[in-house]
């Protein structure tokens, strides 16, 4: 008799509702069910995988954990593969990424560099491809520098990169950037944001939101990297601040 594979091994091994689970999301994320599709009834499962009726509702409590399906109650209820969300995968890496931070297994230095990785090309496609709703909302994020500062302004230099992100029409650049920059405005202390901290972002999101209006790529690529070495050198002294 020959060894079993390692993904044999695997599918032996654990609770029996993890097994489940598990067989479920490869068949999820292999495409086999694709998004809306029903998922099979507990008597299909119960006859496939001979598990009872208490397995199958722990199995399905953890893919919908992990945002891979919706159940509805009723007559044309059931469990179905849930359509992808940016909101809900973003959520999720954001988590991981907080973890690491807390845990400092990453550097201010490292995540500054995946945005500048990420949001200086993205700046300049999106001067390219941008619409006259995403200029709307890109102004519509503009905050006054010299008031009070708090929540709606934490909120508004967000959704300005967020903006930016959407505008290049790929939305894997949003789900991968935004939980690095959600971070590091949390995690650093934006509440202890140096002098002229916002003037500064202000002074820099009007310049890019100017070359962006005018389609000017090259110039909107050069202005988000000046930002983000701007952004880059506040938290590092946030950073040493908490530390000491």
């Amino acid at each position: 008799m020959s060894e079993p594979t390692p993904d044999e091994a695997t599918a032996k091994s654990g609770p029996a509702y993890a097994v489940l689970a598990e067989q479920l999301r490869k068949r999820i994320l292999s495409g086999e069910l694709p998004q809306g599709a029903r998922l099979p009834s507990d008597a299909e499962l119960t006859a496939e995988f001979g598990v009872g009726r208490s397995t199958i509702r722990e199995a399905l409590r953890s893919l919908a954990s992990q945002n891979l399906i919706t159940t509805t109650r009723g007559v044309t209820g059931g469990s179905f593969v849930a359509t992808p969300s940016v909101g809900h995968i973003s959520a999720s890496l954001e988590t991981g990424v907080a973890l690491m931070a807390a845990a400092e297994a990453v550097t201010v230095d490292q995540l500054m560099e995946v945005r500048n990785l990420m949001e200086v090309p993205a700046a300049g496609i999106a001067a390219f491809r941008r619409t006259e709703e995403h200029l709307a909302e890109l102004r519509a994020a503009i905050f006054d520098p010299d008031g009070v500062q708090g929540p709606q302004t934490f909120a508004k230099n967000q959704q300005f990169h967020l903006v930016l992100l959407r505008a290049t029409g790929n939305p894997l650049l949003e789900l991968i950037t935004a939980p690095v920059f959600r971070v590091l405005s949390t995690r650093f202390g934006r509440d202890a944001a140096p002098g002229g901290f916002w003037q500064c972002v202000d002074h820099d999101h009007r310049a890019i939101l100017e070359v962006v209006t005018a389609g000017d790529s090259m110039a909107a690529i050069d202005l988000m990297r000046r930002h983000l070495d701007h952004l880059g050198d506040s938290y590092r002294r946030m950073d040493r601040l908490r530390t000491e």
